[in-house]
């Protein structure tokens, strides 16, 4: 049954709405009723479309307050360019940005290189699937393995990916490709430490005030207990603890035990504490010894922050697996989840994807900030 455009407006928005014709483009994009009641129904045939172009720009903050989720608190600037070190706000007021977008805006803002190299590559190709082979990509895995302790890449859009996908490796590790057999995985992570918003990155993190409203049961996502970052003694604890199966789990046929030990070669959030060179080595070690992994995260930390490429290298210690992200792509969001040895081959096709990871344009971007090492 078709319905004309008149009952359906109706039905959608009321008797007020009657004579709107639902096939044509109404120029009133920012009407609060029109926007807030508007419900999706099986007759509708086609909605209205507003155009960008009757999208105003004269009043921004306006537009936050109504239209975007309020995950910020946002200072009062509109920044609308920016050039090198400084960033100009819709007033023409300059600043110095000490910020660079979260540490991830590398080569400053406008950089000539950067520039030219996503433009070349987004006005060839910016985006094809996976299931082809990408140059882009196969030219940044290549550099980053060349310079760095690890055999393979895997590309993803954020570091909140990047370490949910090396939280899904741990696990396959110790579950399926190790020889260990375990079936309740633990994976050792620092109070105060952070590793991301996602839910499983969220519970890997240190922090209680980021897990409140997002549990169930009370709890996170489980399979992660916590140790005192740099404490030594208490990490090697919580390895042979957790290294034991508690009788009733062996009861159901279960074997707990540590899948990985994954830090920050240094804590932001916990308060800009570096590693100790000690704690890092014992963490290695105990990995070695139990058949875990060393995980580590270097998503803000990596790419040339701690005065060498990657954290890890200024504490002496190789990791099995790491992650990176912001300053990777100078500002153009790519996430990367770096292995080496037996790590490097656990996710085979079909355990792991992205369908953005390692696309032309963001693999340009990384490619484009390399050379500036």
């Amino acid at each position: 049954m078709k319905l004309s455009s008149s009952i359906l407006f109706t039905a959608l928005f009321g008797s007020q709405y009657a004579n709107i014709d639902a096939f044509s483009v109404q120029s009133s994009p920012l009407s609060s009723y029109a926007r807030k009641n508007t419900a999706l129904h099986a007759t509708v045939e086609k909605t209205i479309l507003t155009p960008p172009s009757e999208i105003p720009d004269d009043d921004i903050a306006g537009m936050f307050e109504e239209f975007v989720v309020k995950t910020y608190g946002r200072y009062p600037l509109t920044i609308v360019s920016g050039k090198g070190c400084k960033l100009y706000d819709s007033t023409g007021k300059e600043y110095l940005d000490f910020v660079a977008g979260i540490a991830t805006c590398i080569l400053g803002h406008s950089n000539a290189e950067l520039s030219a190299a996503v433009t070349s590559q987004i006005n060839a190709v910016h985006h094809v699937s996976n299931l082809y082979f990408i140059p882009a990509q196969a030219k940044l895995a290549a550099w980053l393995v060349a310079n760095s302790c690890a055999d393979k890449a895997f590309f993803c859009n954020s570091g909140a990916e990047a370490n949910e996908g090396a939280i899904k490796l741990a696990r396959r590790h110790a579950s399926m490709t190790s020889g260990r057999g375990i079936t309740d995985p633990i994976i050792i992570t620092a109070k105060q430490s952070f590793h991301g918003r996602t839910l499983a990155a969220l519970s890997a993190t240190g922090q209680p005030k980021y897990h409140e409203g997002f549990t169930y049961g009370g709890e996170m996502v489980q399979g992660f207990k916590y140790v005192e970052y740099n404490n030594v003694e208490e990490l090697k604890k919580l390895v042979e603890e957790m290294n034991e199966t508690p009788e009733e789990l062996e009861k159901l046929g279960r074997k707990r035990g540590v899948a990985a030990i994954m830090l920050e070669p240094l804590q932001g959030e916990g308060g800009i504490i570096p590693g100790t060179k000690e704690f890092f080595a014992a963490a290695r070690q105990l990995c070695d010894d139990s058949g875990a992994l060393l995980m580590l995260d270097e998503v803000q930390v990596g790419m040339g922050r701690s005065g060498l490429l990657w954290g890890h290298e200024v504490l002496g210690v190789e990791p099995d697996v790491f992650t990176s992200a912001k300053a990777l792509g100078g500002g153009v969001p790519i996430g990367a989840l770096l292995a080496r040895g037996e790590a490097a081959n656990v996710l085979v096709p079909g355990t792991h994807a992205s369908t953005y990871g390692g696309n032309p344009l963001a693999c340009a971007a990384g490619f484009g900030v390399a050379p500036d090492f």
